[in-house]
């Protein structure tokens, strides 16, 4: 008699099979005969869309370049040579040169800048799409699952966070600072982020809620823990991956543009939003200071919404 406490996938479901969910979860390729879930099917369709494998590879590449910024170059970023290299233009024929991109108006190497703001961006972009996810993933799951006058309590809170605009109430925030880190920067941001991650949960746990395999676990005395963690989050969570693999990329702008408008990080540290700032006085005459830091939080950017539609796309079985 097959254990009907554990969670099915579609594929499963719509056979009448139910799986061990944790395997099934767990598993990114399922062995040959035995049915596949709806992760299996998701990787299996991803590993075929050269959309996931560019802006994988990207993104893979972004990863390295903020781990290890010197072994892309041995320039400073900030050391200027005004003498010699005052607003320079660039040399496209040396490669990965600190002349590469030219300098900026300080005689600082535009690509040396360019290679280590990518660390503050990447970091900021992943430590608020890791707290959103946590937190707002969590209020939506209880929101959902437990109703009633939990559902209103939250879902209020959920209203009044998302009626402040999101730049706006992130500059109110971090001007309350006089020091601002990397840290001070992801609290802000994540503080009023998480909404949008909140209610997609909500809304997908409540129809999780009622399959028939979260009614049979709670018929068989499963506690609310159990159902939760093993029957409910497994099959809900899939839109907020979705959504939080794009969003990622709008909080790397988000910090940027505070940096622009100097309110993120400071002058001593690396960022792109501060060089993009420093460019514009220079844009007419050298518009290389501007076109390479914009070009790399562009192209950050770009990858990171290309593997959400690649993910969005390959989970969502209407969009095969």
């Amino acid at each position: 008699m097959p254990d009907i406490t554990k969670t099915p996938g579609p594929a499963e479901a719509a056979a009448g099979i139910v799986p061990s969910d944790a395997q099934a979860v767990a598993e990114a390729v399922e062995a040959p005969g035995k049915p596949r879930s709806l992760w299996g099917d998701a990787w299996r369709d991803l590993r075929r869309r050269p959309l996931f494998l560019i802006s994988a590879a990207l993104i893979l590449l972004l990863l390295v370049v903020a781990a290890f910024p010197g072994a892309f170059t041995d320039a400073n970023p900030r050391y200027g040579d005004l003498t010699n290299h005052f607003l320079e233009k660039p040399n496209l024929g040396h490669f990965f040169q600190a002349d590469w991109f030219g300098y900026d108006r300080q005689g600082r190497s535009v690509y040396a800048r360019a290679v280590y703001g990518t660390r503050n961006s990447i970091m900021v972009g992943l430590g608020v799409t890791i707290l959103v996810t946590l937190f707002g993933g969590m209020v939506g799951m209880l929101a959902g699952y437990f109703g009633g006058i939990w559902d209103s309590l939250l879902s209020r809170i959920v209203d009044v966070f998302f009626g402040v605009p999101f730049l706006l109430g992130a500059m109110v925030v971090l001007n309350a600072f006089t020091e601002r880190d990397a840290l001070v920067i992801i609290g802000a941001l994540a503080f009023l982020g998480w909404t949008q991650i909140a209610r997609v949960m909500r809304g997908a746990v409540i129809t999780t809620k009622h399959a028939d395999y979260v009614v049979a676990a709670r018929a068989l005395g499963a506690d609310t823990k159990r159902i939760l963690f093993r029957h409910i989050l497994p099959n809900a969570i899939a839109p907020v991956i979705v959504i939080a693999t794009i969003a990622l990329g709008s909080y790397i702008v988000a910090e940027s543009t505070l940096s622009y408008l100097g309110l993120g990080f400071g002058d001593d540290a690396l960022s792109w939003g501060g060089d993009i700032s420093d460019a514009l006085s220079d844009i007419r005459n050298n518009p290389h200071t501007l076109i390479f830091p914009a070009g790399m939080l562009s192209l950050t950017v770009l990858a990171f919404i290309m593997l959400g539609d690649a993910v969005r796309e390959a989970l969502d079985p209407k969009l095969r």
